[in-house]
């Protein structure tokens, strides 16, 4: 594991995640209880939940704007909410998952300020804003550390950071600092939050972008094994991409991952993926299914139904023509929604 020192139910966690791999692919969906299409934040409400009387397996969530001090996140969703979120989520026996879309250093921009050089660099040790980026983990650690249950024992996490560095669109990513900068900044982040701020409910899970064609493009800003938990890629159908080219690419990649999790004992997973506003009536079963059916993925996080913006949505709700097909979908013995895996004991010490 990548912390040594990791809880017990967060260690059972990872195991019980392994396991499950051979039952199915667990769906995740990011912000589920937030927001969704016509709604905001009721107590329980989700797009997945109105078509299928289900929740997802895995609900992810950001931490973007909370190194600003803001108590709000970058899509608006308060970050006192989230924590009731997360704890209602392991309450039912699901699993949350945590990206980070930190603001840019160096400039205060965003996370897609990638136009300053150096940007990693800089925040390093010994770097001009390093002590900025402490703060920023101090405050991290305040938030991970606070997120415990009903018996106040840590809640166990999976941590997706300064992920798609294979891509150009982040600060972090892979024109704007090298792999060495990149492994760095990984390595101290790990070592600093587990053993410095004693955070040890986390899963670490290593996100590229779709641009890697080998292995050796996925690995060479691979921290070590020592440093994550979980290996993952992030892509998308595109407008005009068929089909048959998006499950050709995903099963091409998906068979690189499977190599590489097999070869370093991780366990691979689709950390981002959709289609938006999912326009082909069939999408579920004839082409997320063909993706997810061999894969031996533990899960596929789908992206967020955007209340403030009705275009963006990455699953169906009432009424969208999707609706049918998703239900089809759920209804497969092997993709896993929350009701199927609630009674394992996922978090508790074997």
């Amino acid at each position: 594991m990548a912390d040594l020192q990791a809880t017990p139910e967060t260690r059972n966690l990872l195991s019980e995640m392994k396991l499950l791999v051979a039952t199915g692919t667990m769906i995740g969906h990011q912000d589920d209880l937030a927001y969704g299409i016509g709604w905001i934040a009721p107590n329980g409400k989700s797009d997945i939940y109105r078509i299928c009387s289900d929740y997802p397996a895995v609900f992810g969530w950001d931490l973007g704007h909370i190194e600003t001090g803001s108590p709000v996140n970058l899509d608006s969703v308060p970050f006192a909410d989230i924590k009731t979120y997360a704890r209602q989520v392991h309450a039912m026996g699901a699993i949350n998952t945590f990206s980070w879309h930190c603001n840019n250093p160096l400039t205060g921009g965003s996370a897609w300020d990638s136009q300053t050089p150096g940007v990693v660099a800089g925040i390093l040790p010994g770097g001009e804003q390093h002590t900025r980026y402490l703060q920023w983990l101090d405050q991290l650690a305040v938030f991970f550390n606070e997120l415990t249950d009903d018996n106040n024992k840590p809640i166990p996490l999976i941590f997706r950071p300064f992920h798609e560095q294979t891509g150009d669109w982040f600060w972090w990513g892979n024109t704007h600092c090298t792999p060495d900068e990149f492994i760095r900044l990984w390595q101290f982040t790990v070592t600093y939050l587990n053993e410095t701020k004693q955070v040890h409910n986390l899963l670490w899970a290593y996100s590229a972008a779709d641009r890697f064609q080998h292995k050796k493009d996925f690995m060479e800003r691979y921290p070590g094994d020592r440093y994550a938990d979980i290996v993952g890629f992030d892509q998308y159908q595109q407008p005009g991409q068929s089909y048959e080219d998006f499950v050709e690419a995903m099963k091409s990649r998906i068979s690189l991952l499977a190599e590489i999790a097999k070869e370093h004992d991780k366990l691979p997973a689709i950390t981002e993926m959709g289609y938006e506003q999912i326009p082909y009536p069939a999408w579920w079963t004839h082409v997320v299914w063909p993706i997810l059916k061999d894969s031996g993925l533990s899960y596929a996080l789908f992206w967020r139904n955007a209340a403030n913006r009705p275009n963006h949505y990455y699953v169906p709700y009432p009424g969208q023509i999707s609706e049918e097909n998703f239900v089809l979908f759920y209804d497969l013995p092997r993709t896993l929604f929350q009701k199927d895996i609630q009674e394992r004991s996922l978090y508790d010490h074997p």
